[in-house]
């Protein structure tokens, strides 16, 4: 059983601040960001979270479940169609509340409550042995590959600079034959 939380709840009755909260969740999910007082967007963060990570199942027993707290089937559907997706590399902080100045009329702290924007395209989950060996196998390709594909010299290729070695002291090389030449003119 969950912790009830302490203080004074949220319009009265338990009934009464569960639909509150259901309602601030389907206007965040229908809109994207919502502004309301500081309390209701802390205690809407947890629910809103929820939903997002069972809309992220996709099961139909995780869509009955989201049914069951948001009653609008067409924000139901934006949940598990577009805004699940988008938080499929993320497991968790798909909400960010910003606080505002107080409310005009009574002063009560405000603050804006809204989705994170995630644009990272959802990668499949790769084994962490097979991606270090790969990657290690993809060095060596790459390493081997200058070594097998030497140009030739011909006339055309006496200003190119000469290929890299492996020590990479190809610029000490330059120089000896700069030197050299320089040696045999004078």
């Amino acid at each position: 059983m969950p912790t009830p939380t302490k203080g004074p709840r949220l319009g009265g009755s338990p009934a009464h601040e569960r639909l509150m909260l259901a309602n601030l969740a389907t206007a965040l999910f229908q809109h994207g960001k919502i502004q309301t007082t500081e309390t209701k967007a802390r205690r809407l963060r947890p629910l809103a979270e929820q939903l997002i990570t069972k809309a992220k199942r996709g099961d139909l027993a995780s869509r009955r479940r989201v049914l069951t707290v948001v009653k609008d089937k067409d924000v139901v559907y934006a949940l598990f169609d577009q805004i699940a997706p988008r938080y499929a590399n993320r497991s968790g902080g798909y909400t960010r509340i910003v606080k505002t100045g107080p409310r005009k009329g009574d002063a009560a702290p405000m603050a804006i409550i809204e989705l994170v924007e995630e644009l990272q395209v959802a990668e499949p989950k790769a084994n962490r042995k097979t991606a270090g060996r790969k990657a290690a196998q993809q060095d060596k390709v790459e390493a081997l590959a200058p070594a097998d594909e030497a140009p030739a010299s011909g006339p055309a290729d006496q200003d190119a600079e000469p290929p890299q070695s492996a020590s990479g002291d190809t610029a000490a090389a330059r120089e000896d034959s700069d030197l050299a030449t320089e040696e045999g003119k004078a």
